[in-house]
């Protein structure tokens, strides 16, 4: 068993790599961090001296410690002769450094030129025992040798390593290979990948996943005994380690798959042989198939063309449209199956060929006859004789459809025309007429011109209905005898209609005459009732339409309107009295020449009485028109001055706050507007007057106004009101402006500022408005000095603050303002710094009334030094300012 096992194991020594250059690269840099593990370490330095020992033993040596055994180079050329089969150059014989170096380097040199790059790999580290470099290399030398020429299903090395466990070991339980570390730790995998090629060596029913460690023993000892594969790991290593080292498993896997390369040969060449025989088998059934189809088409074109040969016609058209009805069925059910087994016929023999090319078979000869080009000239023969066959389905078809449509036609036609003919004798022979009216006779006489063309207009269809008798007579058609009797009688009855036809006109035009002077009558009368009639209706709609005015003007446009109006009503009378004329006239006709007048004027809607009728409502509707314009020039004068007084208020309250102008021009404006109100007094008095007269008419809801005189006598109150109160705003303000020296520009501003926060518009602020407008002029305002401002503002604690309140505030604030101590300052100044001030002293510097207005109120001084005369100015200085005595 060992001898086949190492002859199974062979390595590929003309793969060179290309490809994988970078893939050994980044497997090297992720080991050289990964032997930092000790765990791994030590599983690496196992399997690698058990791997370099099964290859070195054949050339009758080994190695004992990985990192030592390597330095001197000798051992290392050799592991390289072994698994390459190649000569390397000769080794250096010598035991100093550089011929260790050397040695070395040649083994580095030969690994490089087998396309392999070496990283951070140098000689001196291998001669020096570096056990990871050491390490590092021997798995670079594992890669390039054992592992990347395993190749499966277009996946090679490391992935078509996996690729192969993964698949042989597929279907055993608790088996999962996903990867080269925790995958083989319970020793299942192992396990399987023996049993899948050599069941007799293990019996995987008996392994238990919870002992891993007897289920890795299991197999290093089978595969050592039985297959000769060294064992590379320990069981305690791999299963005590969380992640066992993935070079260390790849490695002792490896060998694995070369153990096994021989049974693999073998599978693929049953699988192979497999495969050329079920070729072999889908060719010989395709070959029957193709016989089969073909015979049986065959079979049912050689029936079918006896049928459609058969060329004997029908007698009846039911019995030929049977004839179609089953070539129809042949077509649609019958024949579309076989298209689809010729199709297929063609198929399978193509698809047939092909395969057999493909499988260098030689080329399918069907039996004779049964070729595709024998099969293509039937079905063309089948072919032919069925366009053949259509072609005269569709003639007999055709002939005996013209029959059966001619004389289909012939009763249509004689159908519709006995229908149409159908009472027509008995209306000519009528005489409706003399009984008639001119409209009436005229409209029988444009019925009887439209008959007369209807009548024209069938004259073909009775040449149709002859014309086709005769066709089915040449024709010999089966009931010529029926067809001929029923055409006379058509054309007898056409000759007698013509005849009556005649004779009615005759007697139409003769009476039509009769009734042409009342008809020129009628129509008189017409043209001239319209007219009449339409202005009888726009004057009812004039006289009872609802007005809607808004001042004096528009209701006495409206009076001047309804008086024209009137003034035409003698006119409109002689019209009405024109128009009965022309009905009077139409009456005494009638009676004269006996005629009898049947129904109503036919050119109009109108009659005497409907134009009697109107006539009477529009001369009442005159007399209620003026009554109403009277109340509504009423009802303007209160609207009138209502919305006069609401509008003079809001110009009042736009001139208050206008700071357009000076405080004078708005004292002039508003001195214009209070002498405009108390000229206005005179309509207010007049009002007064028509209330009265309402009154005294018992009419005390007036419907025609909102307005109540006592809401004019209240408007009017308050509009002289807020003008004298507004003229003494402005009056308080020019006195404040000059008693405080105020500038014309500080009082706009002031205006502008109020104006802004009165979000009201009613000449007053809220506390809230009140604070904003304070801090937007720069106050910065706590709770308490804002509640000693309002006390200021709004000593009565109204809640608002008006413009004057607002202006004495600002004043008070910005203005100079004198003080009682700066008074008494400049008397101390005109008494010459005495305590007290003379009468003679007072009357030579003040103006004279300013004088005797301190004389009269200052009380003596009392102190140790008064003079006779002398008057207190101290005291008097703090009355004035309301204050104690200092």
């Amino acid at each position: 068993m060992t001898t086949v096992i190492e002859t199974q194991v062979q390595y590929n020594n003309t793969y060179m790599m290309s490809t994988t250059g970078d893939y050994m690269i980044q497997e090297d840099d992720w080991d050289r961090d990964l032997l930092l593990d000790p765990a791994w370490e030590k599983q690496q330095r196992k399997t690698f001296t058990a791997w370099c020992n099964s290859h070195l033993r054949k050339a009758g040596t080994q190695i004992e410690n990985i990192e030592e055994d390597f330095r001197n180079g000798l051992k290392l050329m050799l592991l390289l002769e072994v698994i390459s089969g190649e000569r390397l150059p000769k080794p250096d014989k010598g035991k100093m450094r550089f011929h260790k170096i050397a040695n070395v380097n040649k083994a580095l040199d030969y690994i490089s030129s087998k396309g392999v790059k070496l990283v951070s790999i140098g000689a001196e580290e291998i001669v020096d025992g570096n056990v990871k470099m050491t390490l590092g290399m021997i798995w670079t030398i594992i890669l390039r040798f054992a592992i990347q020429d395993i190749s499966v299903e277009e996946t090679s090395a490391k992935e078509g390593l996996l690729l192969w466990c993964q698949r042989k070991t597929a279907p055993y339980r608790n088996v999962n290979v996903q990867n080269f570390h925790i995958s083989w730790k319970d020793g299942l995998a192992l396990c399987a990948l023996i049993h899948r090629h050599r069941p007799d060596l293990i019996d995987y029913s008996k392994l238990r996943k919870d002992d891993p460690i007897g289920n890795l023993n299991t197999a290093f000892e089978v595969a050592e005994k039985y297959l000769d594969i060294p064992k590379m790991l320990d069981a305690e290593d791999i299963v005590n380690t969380p992640k066992p080292d993935e070079k260390a498993i790849m490695t002792y896997v490896s060998c694995f798959y070369h153990a096994f390369a021989g049974a693999e040969q073998a599978e693929t060449a049953a699988n192979r042989i497999c495969k050329v025989l079920a070729v072999n088998q889908e060719n010989e059934r395709l070959m029957e198939e193709y016989e089969k189809l073909a015979s049986e088409l065959l079979e049912w074109i050689r029936r079918t063309i006896p049928w459609l040969e058969n060329r004997v016609a029908e007698q009846t058209m039911r019995a030929m449209q049977q004839k179609l009805e089953d070539f129809r069925d042949y077509r649609r059910v019958h024949k579309p199956p076989r298209v689809q087994e010729k199709c297929q016929l063609e198929i399978n023999f193509n698809t047939l060929q092909t395969k057999l090319r493909l499988s260098n078979r030689p080329a399918f000869m069907p039996s004779e006859g049964k070729m595709v080009s024998d099969i293509a000239n039937a079905w063309k023969g089948l072919e032919q004789v069925e366009k053949g066959y259509e072609e005269w389905l569709l003639t007999e078809i055709r002939r005996l459809e013209r029959l059966d449509h001619l004389a289909e036609k012939f009763k249509q036609k004689c159908s519709l025309h006995e229908s149409w003919t159908t009472g027509k004798e008995h209306l000519l022979s009528q005489k409706d007429y003399e009984t008639a009216s001119l409209m009436e006779i005229r409209a029988l006489m444009r019925k009887h011109e439209a008959f007369e063309s209807d009548l024209a207009a069938h004259q073909d269809r009775v040449e149709q209905i002859a014309a086709i008798a005769q066709e089915l007579n040449e024709l010999d058609y089966h009931d010529a005898a029926s067809v001929n009797t029923r055409c006379q009688g058509i054309c007898d009855q056409w000759d007698n209609l013509g005849t009556l036809t005649q004779k009615r006109r005759d007697a139409l035009e003769r009476v039509e005459k009769l009734w042409e002077t009342i008809d020129q009558l009628y129509l008189e009368f017409a043209k001239r009732a319209a007219p009449f009639n339409n202005w009888m209706d726009g004057a009812m709609e004039d006289l009872q339409d609802m007005f809607i005015v808004h001042s004096i003007e528009e209701i006495q446009s409206l009076i001047t309107a309804h008086d024209q109006f009137k003034a035409t009503l003698p006119e409109a009378d002689k019209e009405r009295i024109a128009v009965m004329g022309i009905q009077n006239e139409i009456t005494k006709i009638a009676q004269t020449y006996g005629i009898k007048l049947v129904g109503v004027n036919p050119y109009t809607v109108l009659s005497p009485q409907d134009i009697t009728n109107k006539w009477e409502a529009v001369k009442q509707l005159v007399p209620l028109r003026d009554q109403m314009l009277q109340e509504e020039v009423a009802r303007q004068q209160a609207n009138i001055i209502g919305p006069w007084i609401q509008t003079k208020m809001e110009e009042i309250g736009h001139v208050s706050v206008d700071i357009t102008g000076s405080l004078e021009e708005q004292m002039n404006n508003l001195k214009q507007y209070e002498q405009n109100i108390i000229n206005y007094k005179s309509n207010i008095d007049k009002l007064e007057g028509d209330h009265q007269l309402i009154q005294e008419a018992l009419i005390f809801d007036n419907k025609h106004t909102n307005y109540t005189m006592e809401h004019i006598r209240v408007g009017w109150e308050q509009l002289l009101t807020t003008i004298a109160r507004t003229i003494n705003e402005v009056e308080n303000q020019i006195l404040t402006r000059d008693a405080k020296g105020i500038s014309q520009e500080q009082l706009n501003e002031f205006r502008a500022s109020f104006n802004h926060f009165d979000r009201k518009r009613n000449g007053m602020m809220d506390p809230d408005d009140f604070r904003a407008c304070l801090i937007s002029m720069g106050y910065d305002l706590g709770e308490v000095e804002f509640a000693r401002i309002m006390t200021l503002v709004d000593p009565n604690n109204t809640g608002v603050v008006t413009f004057q309140a607002f202006i004495d505030f600002m004043t008070r604030e910005t203005a100079e303002t004198d003080t009682a101590e700066q008074v008494m300052a400049s008397f101390k100044i005109l008494a010459s710094d005495k305590p007290y001030i003379t009468v003679e002293e007072l009357r030579r510097e003040l103006p004279p009334e300013q004088a005797e207005y301190c004389i009269s109120r200052m009380t003596k001084y009392t102190g140790f030094d008064a003079s006779p005369g002398a008057l207190d100015y101290i005291s008097f200085s703090s009355a004035l300012y309301g204050e104690s005595d200092l």
